[in-house]
């Protein structure tokens, strides 16, 4: 079995103090992705950050305090692929990509359009150009996990306001008609959907109100994987026992 966990830590640091790290050594992952470390690498001195038994990839947003992807390994990689080659998101410190043996796992934190119309076209603008690099890591000989925060809750079983939200960013139809092409036209699969359909799944949670408590929440946090896994995956879980962020760690097992 082959376990990747993923989790928007909304600050990598603030994760670590809630007990993120102690949870993780007891979940037997191949492989950890993280999203909004919100950290400098040379910050992260505590050496929680270099879990025992990983290797451990930063890659962070020039702008301090913001964005950033991490990747803990058990199996070394043989390429390690910082950034999409594009420097306005590169910048931000958006995408990770560890390369193993027969299979690549990515890190990705997708931009959100939630404080307004200007990053509501830059993620429209990184949906425009990451889908041609997801095209190619298709025809690749390896499978591929791209797993992270992808800011967009797909259906209507996604997200428990969806009558309020369709004109929301991380729902608007033309979020949800890319998600459709990207799963129906290109042949990427939800691993989370595979094994699991049922209502009121959800890994994101609003501070706000008490959505936490009464599950009001949206799926944005996704495991897409390659056609050739869509029979490998096993198992999911959304863990929340303990809360680390406004995200919940998601967990896909893979047959692999």
């Amino acid at each position: 079995m082959f376990r990747v966990i993923s989790l928007n830590a909304n600050g990598i640091r603030a994760a670590a103090r809630k007990g993120f790290f102690q949870w993780m050594q007891t979940q037997d992952a191949d492989v950890v992705c993280i999203q909004e470390t919100k950290a400098q690498f040379h910050q992260l001195t505590d050496e929680c950050f270099a879990p025992a038994g990983y290797h451990c990839y930063y890659e962070d947003a020039v702008k301090k305090g913001y964005s950033g992807v991490a990747i803990y390994t058990r199996h070394e990689p043989q390429k390690v692929i910082r950034g999409l080659g594009i420097s306005e998101f590169d910048d931000e410190g958006r995408y990770l990509e560890v390369q193993l043996d027969g299979l690549s796992v990515v890190s990705l934190y997708l931009p959100s359009g939630s404080s307004g119309d200007v990053r509501q076209d830059v993620k429209f603008r990184f949906l425009d150009q990451f889908l041609p690099h997801l095209q190619k890591m298709k025809r690749r000989k390896s499978e591929a996990i791209v797993c992270g925060d992808w800011n967009i809750a797909h259906k209507k079983i996604d997200i428990k306001n969806w009558r309020g939200n369709q004109k929301n960013s991380g729902f608007l139809p033309e979020e949800r008609e890319w998600m459709d092409h990207l799963f129906d036209k290109h042949g990427f699969v939800d691993a989370f959907r595979v094994v699991n359909e049922e209502p009121d799944q959800y890994t994101w949670w609003s501070n706000r109100g008490r959505a936490w408590d009464n599950n009001v929440g949206w799926r944005i946090d996704y495991h897409v994987v390659t056609p050739g896994l869509r029979d490998k995956v096993r198992a999911t879980d959304i863990f929340k026992d303990i809360r680390f962020s406004d995200h919940a760690p998601l967990t896909v097992d893979y047959d692999l």
